[in-house]
């Protein structure tokens, strides 16, 4: 028996063959250098230039950083830029939840791609301001188009003011542009006023709806169709291309009842499938018309300078807000007049004139 159980047992576990380490040592080095390593301004603008995609997305992040000495180094970043950004065109994309504003984007970025092309696409979320989290979603959505080495998706900065990530969204244009792409779609994912922001960013703004939703014009804010350059009615396909027609004649009646546009456009409304690409290079045709017009009569130039301005506003009022809701010594103010409106000392006009009069004198 003794010499039975000395034999090797069918039960009995064989060493194997070694396995690897399932991390790659070489692998882990490289990330750490590359972690540790903090180009400079100048050697990420060398490789923008260069149209290389890790040193435009190391740059966005840099941008996209709060720290201040990587603030610093980033507004260092957009100088050597700005005289090589200007030249894309910038599309506005918003349009209510469900639209197929993914779909499309896609759809349309493909065509624009195969017809010689390169697309950035950016997103502007001041949703994630309430779960600190990012947007990856719409990469996953457009595997295709993400798939592409002409293409650029980059999701918003997460937190933050709307203001903040709007002006993060702003600066990422101008590297983006540098970096070689002609065109930048600017995608709104959150609802509110990121349509007011992304307009004032952008060249044309495009409002995508859908038909047999209820009534088409039930909780469109007027101010957003009239912000608008074009309405496309999206899911124009199978059973639904009649209720599209009706929501295209609908759309069309309430755009007259508007004022005439500043650039002299009138603002039209289209249909498009974006499952079947049916219509899409049409709404590229109707973008670039519309970049001609307005490259012709001089509005495009303006409102450019128009948009300049507004930021650099915009810029002052964020630099403000960061300022009082970061610094340590305004935070304990801040608990402390907090204390004084519970307890009814004081008003909180009160509370906060005595902030802005201890920004004022630098205290």
């Amino acid at each position: 028996m003794t010499g039975y159980l000395s034999k090797k047992s069918a039960l009995s576990v064989s060493k194997g063959v070694a396995q690897p380490e399932a991390v790659s040592n070489e692998a882990v080095n490289r990330l750490k250098k590359a972690i540790k390593g903090k180009p400079s301004a100048s050697l990420l603008f060398e490789g923008i230039r260069s149209a290389d995609i890790s040193s435009l997305g190391r740059a966005i992040t840099l941008v996209e950083s709060s720290h201040h000495k990587h603030q610093s180094e980033a507004q260092k970043l957009i100088s050597f830029c700005l005289p090589f950004s200007g030249n894309a065109l910038r599309v506005g994309i918003t349009g209510v939840p469900g639209a197929g504003k993914s779909t499309f984007i896609e759809a349309l970025g493909k065509h624009i791609i195969d017809s010689g092309g390169k697309l950035a696409v950016l997103a502007v979320d001041p949703s994630s301001e309430r779960s600190k989290g990012s947007i990856l979603g719409d990469k996953t959505r457009m595997e295709e188009l993400a798939g592409r080495s002409e293409a650029f998706i980059r999701p918003s900065p997460s937190g933050g003011t709307l203001g903040g990530v709007a002006r993060k969204t702003r600066e990422t244009i101008i590297l983006c542009e540098a970096a070689g792409f002609d065109t930048i779609f600017v995608e709104t994912v959150g609802v509110g006023q990121s349509e007011t922001a992304v307009h004032s960013m952008v060249d044309f703004f495009l409002l995508i709806m859908i038909a047999g939703a209820g009534d088409e014009l039930q909780g469109i804010k007027r101010g957003i169709m009239e912000m608008a350059d074009a309405i496309l009615i999206n899911k124009a396909d199978g059973n639904n291309i009649q209720k599209a027609k009706r929501a295209q004649a609908e759309f069309t009646n309430a755009l007259h009842l508007f004022p005439p546009s500043r650039s002299g456009w009138s603002p039209g409304v289209s249909t498009c499938s974006s499952l079947y690409q049916t219509g899409i290079s049409e709404v590229w045709d109707m973008i670039r018309a519309y970049k001609e017009f307005v490259s012709g009569n001089g509005f495009l130039s303006e409102r450019r300078k128009e948009q300049s301005r507004h930021w650099m506003y915009e810029s002052i009022r964020d630099g403000i807000y960061r300022h009082v809701f970061t610094d340590p010594a305004m935070q304990k103010e801040l608990r402390a007049l907090e204390d004084s409106i519970a307890a009814g000392e004081i008003t909180s006009h009160m509370a906060a004139t005595t902030i802005l009069n201890k920004f004022k004198s630098g205290q």
